[in-house]
């Protein structure tokens, strides 16, 4: 049964409720941090003491510490020595602006995918290895420079791309660019002069993206649908595309490697139907159960074009990507390239190439491998415990997995429900070009979600993955 309390304002009712299946320290959090933006409680007013609020709701006193505590981290409480907990200045959102400056509520758990660690961003590396590129950069460096990017950066990108991911990699032909969709309009734009017309892409996959790039580029965009061994070799060739977008190191969004056998029938494709591959080679440096699948561009450096970013290795914040370009194709991407932004930023270039060539880039590598295989390890446990018989694939590589879930359950009322109860959960629904229905799938990115907060999460939502 809900527990209701209105010992402050008049208008002011905190509900706890038991059943619910969302924490009751997350319940408390939620009611009194909505009721002091909205202005239910004033400020400046006083709280009633944990102990007091603790027996009135019948919850622990600990509990309501825990929750004033974290309200005074988030600065909407305040307490002075000798003094009651009241609520801070500015802590009350107006309400002209309330629907622009409310904060969406803080989850308990968000798996939202594409995104690595945050807090294990290398700060300390980037700062030095940008002091470092600044103290050694050459007045000259300062002008604008090679629309390609800086030869220092391509020349060490190149060598490490040879090293890390068997490709055919030539400074020269090396384009850095702002992150994937810039790489990915680069290319398509391209294309499109070269006579090019229909562009496929994977199906479960980034429709959005491929068709902002595609529009963008006066190009059509069609889907291919995956199977378990990557991309459907005849349902390609059965479209009239003479460029197609996969993900063959670890296909986004189901996990899977492309066929070998595939591999080279898409090359072959490519040369028959004087076709180009465009590789988005995302997130190849996390796989668990063996080393990194090559690049696809090392099989045909003529007919590739890998575009690959520190986007998931370090951080996106960082817009820094890098693309392997066809001799044939490479001067208008150049030329689109200067045209798009006339290079990117040198400075940011040059502190790459330091962590790189310094070995700290690896070492944080080696580290985010194992931080993410325990988070792997986690959300496989968890389900495991929480939500048994759900079917969980993808986790060879990367920092996501998809659920699939109980044949009577919808996709969007779990994520519904689940965010009813703080956690975020996101459908396959979103990477399909055309909604399916069965069998309802999660991708559930596990990258910047801590260890105890899988845990916690999966143990608030693991009766919806089964229908309980």
């Amino acid at each position: 049964m809900p527990l209701e309390w209105s010992g402050l304002s008049p208008d002011l009712l905190l509900v706890i409720d038991r059943g619910s299946g969302v924490p009751l320290r997350s319940q408390l959090e939620n009611r009194l941090r909505e009721a002091i933006r909205t202005g239910r409680i004033q400020v400046g007013e006083r709280l009633p003491s944990s102990r007091e609020l603790a027996r009135r709701l019948g919850v622990s006193r600990g509990l309501v510490q825990d929750c004033y505590a974290q309200l005074r981290a988030e600065g909407y409480l305040v307490t002075r020595t000798g003094s009651a907990t009241r609520v801070a200045a500015g802590a009350v959102v107006p309400p002209s602006s309330a629907p622009q400056s409310v904060p969406a509520p803080r989850l308990l758990a968000d798996f939202r995918w594409g995104v690595p660690d945050l807090n294990a961003f290398p700060i300390a590396d980037w700062l030095w290895a940008t002091r470092e590129a600044a103290r050694r950069m050459p007045t000259v460096d300062f002008d604008y420079g090679d629309p390609r990017g800086h030869a220092e950066l391509r020349e060490v990108v190149a060598g490490y791309l040879r090293r890390v991911r068997s490709a055919a990699a030539d400074p020269e032909r090396t384009v850095i660019c702002s992150g994937y969709a810039q790489g990915l309009g680069l290319a398509l734009r391209a294309l499109a002069r070269s006579g090019v017309r229909t562009v496929a892409y994977e199906d479960p996959g980034t429709p959005a993206t491929v068709a902002a790039a595609a529009a963008g580029a006066g190009l059509s965009a069609v889907p291919v649908p995956v199977d378990g061994h990557g991309i459907d070799l005849r349902a390609l060739d059965a479209t009239d595309a003479r460029a197609v977008v996969v993900t063959p190191a670890h296909q986004w969004p189901t996990g899977v490697a492309l066929a070998p056998e595939r591999r080279l029938a898409l090359i072959e494709w490519a040369r028959r139907r004087d076709a180009v591959v465009i590789e988005d080679d995302y997130d190849a440096e996390f796989r668990y159960d063996r080393e990194p699948v090559g690049a696809l561009q090392g099989l045909a450096a003529d007919r590739v074009i890998s575009i690959g970013t520190v986007s998931k290795s370090l951080a996106p914040a960082l817009r820094i990507g890098w693309m392997l370009c066809p001799p044939a194709l490479l001067a208008q991407i150049v030329e689109n390239k200067q045209l798009s932004d006339r290079g990117s930023p040198t400075l940011d270039q040059l502190a790459l190439a330091r962590l790189i060539e310094s070995g700290r880039f690896d070492r944080h590598l080696r580290r985010m491998r194992t931080g993410y295989a325990a988070r792997r390890t986690a959300l496989v446990e968890a389900l495991a415990e929480h939500a048994p018989g759900v079917r969980l694939t993808g986790l060879a590589a990367g920092f996501h997995a998809v659920v699939t879930l109980g044949a009577a359950v919808d996709e969007q009322s779990v994520i519904t429900a689940a965010r009813a109860r703080s956690v975020g959960l996101y459908g396959m629904t979103q990477c399909r070009s055309e909604p399916v229905r069965t069998p309802a799938q999660l991708v559930l990115g596990f990258g910047n979600v801590p260890v105890r907060a899988i845990a916690a999460g999966i143990a608030v939502v693991g009766g919806l993955l089964v229908g309980g």
